[in-house]
């Protein structure tokens, strides 16, 4: 088209036309109509989203279960502070979310003492999901009918106007529940998308044929993962509180990450549970400290909290750079230095084993370099709370030196109280044993272990702790277990305590 074209060319009329197209819209019933079907959707949105929740009995607990719109159908279960379960149940631009709100203990404890209880739970189970869907179906539709009526008569100031954006929105929620049960695939339970702690998700539900085929057993396994949130429960429920105030420092233990992703999520989870005031790894963060894994340690810039961080055996120096880089992380490396209230030494370790080129130190060498860090702690004269190593070996000699020893480089926790009254805590493995964790051949899953360590703000001695267990994969089982220290104001050096062990990772009750 040439500009003389385009000079000639009518603008102004051609949006006069326009614009008299778009009154005639207005003042037509296809305008009013199209506002009536949006104030019909607008308004069932917010009925849903105020009043599309019922709480039904299950078990010992009490389940909410909430219905929304969402482009993509899906059927969540909410089990916290396990994680969440996320089923693509149907195709309908609806959402179906079951979270347990509320556990009777007194019922919890009944289920607990009778073998036959779970039985007798997954029997009614059935019923009780069943009349709770129900009881759903009708509230929702009662509160998007409320919500779409009250917003078209704000609106449109027309009760005939209102009555019909009150009819869309029902019509709406009854044809989304028609094409979900139309679509609803009850296989999908079997591949479940899962975040959060639980970290075997898909065997949680079984196998897809048993699931299918037999319902009752699912009845069973649904039963018995509500009587396992509910002993999560009932165990914490029973510990002394540490109330959160300027006299409790808390202080959540990690360690042997080992480029496990389910890692950060049970961090991320604990933090919010315990809203501890700083994170301690005692090192192996990554598997092979290799430069592919530098990006990892970038997990640790999203946390809120300080993350104080010593090297391990499978660390690199470019390892210890990338964590080093995170404005929240603290990397000591032969070193004192005071963080969120406490006076830490840490030091990296001297070995990296995926090298087969390196020549390592030997254990006498990794022992006789802890003891010249040792003794720089005692030549400072400082008053150091803890001490953070990699291996026992490493750390050994700051017996009777500080009064808390933290280290890692196990698969599962112990501790000891020794004669000269330091607390040495190896955390077991918060990755689960690393990615090898994630091989489900493994008879045995390693557990998820971390440890959260409540210290005298004052005096900067441990007070107590809350030993945390998580089945790994293929497990859910969950277990809170806390210790108290018999003499947390101890003297390091005195001799008059006797020594005590507490190893873990075994059968233990809560």
């Amino acid at each position: 088209m040439s500009w003389e074209v385009i000079r000639k060319y009518d603008f102004r009329g051609a949006l006069r036309r326009l614009r008299g197209t778009f009154d005639r819209l207005r003042a037509g019933r296809a305008w009013r109509w199209a506002c009536v079907v949006v104030a019909g959707l607008a308004g069932g949105w917010l009925g849903l989203a105020l009043g599309g929740q019922v709480v039904t009995p299950i078990g010992p607990a009490d389940v909410t279960l909430g219905l929304s719109p969402q482009w993509r159908g899906e059927t969540v279960v909410d089990v916290a502070p396990l994680g969440q379960l996320s089923f693509d149940t149907h195709s309908a631009p609806i959402k179906l979310e079951a979270r347990i709100s509320n556990i009777r203990l007194s019922a919890a404890e009944r289920v607990f003492a009778d073998p036959d209880a779970i039985n007798r739970m997954a029997a009614g189970i059935g019923s009780d999901l069943r009349q709770g869907v129900i009881d759903l179906l009708v509230r929702s539709a009662v509160a998007a009918v409320l919500g779409a009526a009250l917003v078209g008569l704000l609106l449109f100031r027309n009760v005939w106007r209102a009555l019909a954006s009150a009819l869309v929105a029902l019509c709406v929620l009854v044809a989304s529940g028609a094409v979900a049960a139309r679509t609803f695939n009850p296989s999908a339970i079997a591949e479940p998308r899962y975040t959060g702690l639980i970290a075997g998700a898909p065997q949680v539900v079984g196998d897809a044929e048993e699931v299918v085929g037999r319902f009752s057993q699912y009845q069973e396994q649904l039963a018995g993962l509500i009587g396992n949130v509910a002993m999560i429960y009932e165990a914490t429920s029973t510990l002394p509180v540490y109330e959160k105030d300027e006299s409790v420092i808390s202080v959540l233990h990690v360690s042997d990450v080992q480029l496990n992703p389910a890692s950060w999520s049970i961090i991320r989870t604990l933090l919010d549970q315990y809203k501890v005031d700083m994170v301690v790894d005692s090192g192996d963060l990554t598997a092979r400290g290799s430069a592919a894994e530098d990006a990892f340690a970038d997990e640790i810039g999203t946390l809120d909290v300080p993350y104080v961080w010593v090297r391990g055996q499978h660390d690199s120096m470019g390892t210890q750079r990338a964590v080093a880089a995170q404005e929240n992380a603290v990397v000591l490396d032969g070193g004192i230095q005071e963080v969120g209230g406490l006076t830490f030494y840490g030091s990296g370790d001297p070995r990296f084993l995926p090298d087969p080129t390196r020549i390592n130190p030997t254990d006498a060498e990794v022992a006789a370099q802890g003891e010249e860090e040792a003794q720089e702690v005692i030549d400072s004269r400082e008053d150091v709370d803890v001490a953070v190593m990699h291996t026992r070996t490493q750390a050994e000699a700051f017996d009777g030196v500080v009064p808390l020893v933290l280290t890692g480089d196990s698969r599962l926790r112990s501790t000891e109280l020794t004669d000269l009254g330091t607390r040495f805590l190896e955390q077991g493995s918060t990755g689960g044993a690393g990615v090898r964790g994630l091989d489900h051949g493994s008879d045995q899953p390693t557990p998820y272990q971390a440890s959260v360590l409540y210290f005298d703000a004052e005096t900067g001695r441990l007070q107590a702790r809350d030993d945390i267990d998580l089945g790994g994969i293929g497990l859910t089982s969950a277990q809170v277990e806390r210790h108290i220290e018999a003499d947390p104001q101890r003297l390091v050096g005195d001799s008059t305590e006797e020594p005590e062990e507490e190893p873990s990772g075994g059968e233990r009750s809560p």
